[in-house]
């Protein structure tokens, strides 16, 4: 197994300033391969839910669909044959309300949609963050030896 600290000695016994800052520049390399690894694992398994959710949601309106059709026809001959309402006002009843649930489902899937997000923000700040320090890294101070 590697060295993890890759510290070169110097004649003097000490480490020097560039083998130093090649361990360092190692490190941050592997460290960035490792979140881009962790980053494509959670953009996976949030594909994967989200795939699934989807999944559920078309089978359950395709079926909704059918269900309402025949609901949505059943109540409006019982509206005509109850209420003695004249076919095309019955039909009309069953349109609006139809309509206003329609709308009110669609918005609360939409909220259940905004409740998650399907990117992974976590690992792609600090992947940003180590990108961002490996452009441009500032050089710590190293006391010298008494």
């Amino acid at each position: 197994m590697a060295n993890a600290l890759h510290e070169p000695a110097a004649a003097d016994g000490q480490a020097s300033m560039t083998g130093l800052l090649t361990g360092i520049f190692a490190d941050a390399q592997r460290l960035i391969e490792q979140q881009f690894a962790m980053f494509k694992a959670e953009l996976r398994s949030d594909f994967a839910k989200t795939k699934q959710a989807t999944m559920m949601l078309a089978a359950g309106a395709a079926v909704g669909v059918i269900g309402v059709v025949l609901i949505a026809f059943t109540a409006v001959y019982a509206l005509n044959e109850l209420a003695h309402l004249q076919l095309w006002a019955s039909y009309a009843i069953v349109a609006a309300v139809l309509t206003v649930g329609g709308g009110a489902a669609i918005y609360a899937g939409i909220l259940k949609f905004q409740s998650f997000n399907p990117l992974p923000d976590e690992t792609a700040a600090a992947i940003r963050e180590n990108v961002g320090w490996t452009t441009t890294p500032t050089t710590p101070a190293i006391a010298k030896p008494r």
